[in-house]
């Protein structure tokens, strides 16, 4: 899931999160220039870069679901 890339800690520190250069969730500063629009359009289409897919669609959530992964994936800002 999630983790693989992001890592457990949000840190993106993984072996595929320093592959995408995936930005640091417990960081305060970018965690304020993120939107949460622009989470939950990450979460519903994905993330592409041009051609490439940097990451896929979650699927199966309902729109609660997503705001609850939001809310989560605030919550590792230091």
């Amino acid at each position: 899931g999630c983790a693989k890339c992001h890592g457990a800690d949000g840190k993106g520190e993984t072996k595929m999160g320093k592959k995408l250069d995936i930005k640091d969730f417990t960081d305060a500063k970018y965690q304020e220039s993120l939107k949460d629009e622009a989470m939950l359009k990450a979460i519903k289409e994905g993330v592409k870069d041009g051609d490439k897919t940097r990451m896929k669609p979650v699927e199966g959530l309902s729109d609660e679901e997503m705001k609850a992964l939001v809310a989560y994936v605030r919550k590792f800002k230091k």
